[in-house]
């Protein structure tokens, strides 16, 4: 067998039969022998060839790599190899067209595991990742041979993970980032009860999986979870009844909707605003010229709003991640971006506040890593961010010029400055005390020469575009 340096990933060490680990060739998955087993039942159906054709299943075979020594409690007797997600989100920085079209590819996978005596261990969206607007499936760890009368055993994690952060966005309007960033367990039949409101509780699918589901549980607070198991299996669970469960959930899970409502974001465009048209054209070819220079594997979009400029990024880079902190924004370019006739397939859209980033969470804060854990860009996009940063969110032009060199790679910011028509409703806000005297063209300029070498700069109006590389 091959051997090379290689790194366990922190989040999968749950599975005793499956754990991945990396290696600067690939992605890499060990397994046991009942490990093996499941995969080469999986394998052997019709189920496999068709997710890895249409993308719902990440594009897997067996490797002769060696894994690391004591992977696994009861050694490793085989070794997958997958294809590399570009960059690895999370539930809590999806939008909920995101989380709802991931958990019903949660769902067709489980339904066609069934009709081939497969069952899933789980059902949470850590499982998937999303190949630009594509969710895929990647924990095929996760797959096992159904055992005779058994429940869907992850009814509860899929609607503690997926449908009541669903429903929590859909019949209240409350954004459900916050509460699986809370908690990687999700949301609690208890706490779902409580969140929704009456009317919620009448609605079809939430009496019975929110209501009852709590009910149930606070009855069995004091029964172990092998004793509820045990007793689920002398119900005696025909393939038939966990297949139509599953399709029932599919059912209630696709009728739910989300009606966006226009933020001061969705209707102001930052990017757009303020320029003349001919201005707005060579903003365009500054920013394309720039991509095209660099040629990036991985760039990121920071303030994407409508994702325009991260399509003209898109045709010069491996791949974009377009953030935003609104998720109302994000969503409609989700939206978007999944449209069957959308021909760019490389941007990842995602639900992101730069002052308060995703951190490092999970058992020994490793588990879920921190944005730039998880792949720093070889270019990125500041257009109309700065202003907000350091005005709106008081971060000192400094520190936003530092975190910026922190990123490494080549950069094009846009500082628009104190004449601006948005820095000036911005400043009016403002106390006679709080007027930012480092938000000034000639402090900034100074400052980005310091961390950054300038290559071009581009005066448009009341606003400045600049070109600049991050120093060693």
């Amino acid at each position: 067998m091959q051997e090379l340096g290689s790194r366990v990933d922190a989040g999968s060490f749950r599975d005793r039969d499956s754990r991945v680990f990396l290696t600067p060739d690939g992605v890499y998955r060990a397994l046991s022998a009942r490990g093996l087993r499941d995969f080469e039942a999986l394998g052997a159906s019709k189920l496999f060839a068709q997710a890895q054709q249409d993308g719902s299943l990440v594009r897997t075979q067996l490797s002769d790599l060696e894994p690391p020594a004591d992977i696994l409690p009861d050694g490793a007797a085989a070794v997958l190899e997958h294809e590399r997600i570009p960059f690895v989100s999370y539930p809590y920085e999806w939008t909920f067209g995101m989380l709802r079209d991931a958990a019903l590819v949660q769902l067709d996978l489980l339904d066609a595991a069934i009709g081939e005596s497969l069952m899933l261990k789980d059902a949470t969206p850590y499982n998937l990742q999303f190949v630009g607007a594509r969710a895929t499936f990647v924990d095929l760890g996760s797959f096992e041979v159904m055992r005779p009368s058994e429940p869907w055993i992850a009814y509860r994690q899929f609607c503690t993970l997926f449908l009541y952060p669903l429903m929590l966005t859909a019949y209240r309007g409350v954004s459900f980032q916050p509460w699986l960033r809370g908690s990687l367990e999700g949301i609690s039949p208890v706490e779902a009860a409580a969140l929704l409101s009456l009317r919620d509780r009448l609605r079809k699918g939430v009496l019975i999986n929110v209501g009852l589901l709590g009910r149930l549980e606070r009855r069995q607070s004091a029964t172990s979870a092998k004793d509820v198991k045990r007793d689920l299996a002398k119900a005696g669970f025909k393939p038939e009844i966990v297949r139509a469960n599953v399709r029932r959930m599919r059912k209630l899970v696709t009728r739910l909707r989300w009606k966006t409502s226009k933020t001061a974001w969705t209707h102001y465009d930052d990017n757009h605003r303020g320029y003349e048209q001919s201005e707005l054209q060579r903003k365009t070819a500054f920013v394309e010229a720039a991509a095209e220079r660099a040629s990036p594997s991985l760039a990121w979009d920071l303030g994407a709003n409508d994702g325009a400029f991260a399509r003209i990024v898109a045709g010069h880079a491996g791949h974009v991640v377009a953030m935003d902190a609104d998720h109302e924004t994000v969503e409609h370019l989700y939206r978007e971006l999944r449209d069957p006739g959308q021909t760019q397939r490389n941007i990842l859209p995602l639900v992101v506040d730069l002052c308060d980033p995703s951190p490092a969470r999970g058992w020994s804060l490793a588990e879920r890593a921190t944005l730039t854990e998880r792949g720093r860009p070889d270019f990125t996009l500041s257009l109309a961010l700065v202003h907000h940063l350091s005005i709106s969110r008081n971060v000192p032009i400094r520190e936003v010029i530092a975190w910026l060199a922190s990123l490494g790679g080549t950069h094009v910011v846009e500082f628009p400055t104190r004449e601006d028509p948005m820095v000036v409703r911005l400043l009016s806000a403002k106390r006679d005390d709080e007027s930012h005297p480092d938000y000034e063209l000639g402090f900034f300029e100074a400052a980005l020469g310091e961390r950054f070498e300038i290559r071009n700069r581009l005066a448009l109006g009341s606003r400045v575009l600049f070109e600049a590389t991050a120093r060693p």
